[in-house]
């Protein structure tokens, strides 16, 4: 078992055709793209256009890891909206299939500790019609990590009445924003990841202040993260989320080299 290294190609600042080239040459297996708005956006992408992406992913010896469906903002805690988001996040399942991957990453809104909260039946409730949709069609829609603790995400997806719903295991997000342990949290979701950001930061003690900072100068222990990892079995993508960067192109392609001691 191995595990890859991926990029989020958006977060290059390049023109898309471009992004993905770059990817490769900063030595990725795999990216991921994001989906919800844009070039990519499943109203944009005409049969033509679907099938240059992957010519042009074949082309540069890449995969596909994951789709990015995140709408921001509250996610489907706001019960208004949740029609059109569900419907478009479903719309996203068929372009994945399409592309040639069965990853879909998003961000649902923060699951609160209260089962019995509104909150908590709104997420539930929009979780499973998103897990029965992506499970009919082979495909995982992948929780991000963070907003909540690990455990508080786990005894919520053992609700979920399909497996359609998985987990995209961000350790700087909850390091920085949850206060969790990243290496327990490995062994807590073991059952749930099938994809990964890779990236890092650090949290201010007794204060809710963080900040992502690159790769390895970060409060993640990647070593022992690293090794859960493998001791799990997940052989994955570790995928490279720069967010916060004046320069992109030279902090993602430091994470690409510090990534690769983890990826022989």
């Amino acid at each position: 078992m191995s595990l890859h290294i991926g990029i989020i190609a958006d977060l290059l600042k390049l023109p898309l055709e471009n992004s993905i080239i770059r990817c490769a040459e900063l030595g990725a297996k795999g990216v991921q793209l994001y989906a919800v708005k844009g070039e990519m956006k499943p109203e944009n992408m005409s049969s033509e256009k679907i099938a240059h992406i992957r010519e042009l992913l074949v082309n540069n010896g890449l995969e596909l890891s994951a789709l990015c469906a995140d709408y921001g903002g509250t996610g489907f805690a706001d019960p208004s909206g949740n029609n059109q988001r569900i419907e478009g996040s479903k719309r996203i399942v068929d372009l994945a299939q399409k592309l040639g991957t069965n990853i879909i990453t998003t961000h649902i809104g923060t699951i609160p500790e209260d089962t019995r909260s509104d909150t908590y039946q709104i997420l539930l409730e929009a979780s499973n019609e998103l897990a029965e949709y992506a499970s009919k069609n082979d495909v995982f829609f992948a929780v991000e990590t963070g907003p909540e603790r690990a455990i508080t995400l786990k005894l919520f997806l053992d609700k979920l009445d399909s497996k359609g719903i998985a987990v995209n295991f961000d350790p700087a997000n909850l390091y920085m924003v949850a206060g969790d342990d990243p290496v327990q949290a490995v062994y807590t979701l073991q059952d749930y990841i099938v994809h990964t950001h890779a990236k890092d930061g650090i949290r201010q003690e007794g204060s809710k202040k963080f900040s992502e900072v690159p790769l390895g100068s970060g409060g993640v222990d990647f070593d022992g993260y690293i090794a859960a990892l493998n001791k799990i079995g997940y052989n994955g993508y570790l995928t490279v989320e720069r967010e916060v960067s004046d320069t992109p192109d030279k902090d993602i392609s430091d994470a690409v080299e510090f990534l690769k001691k983890y990826c022989k």
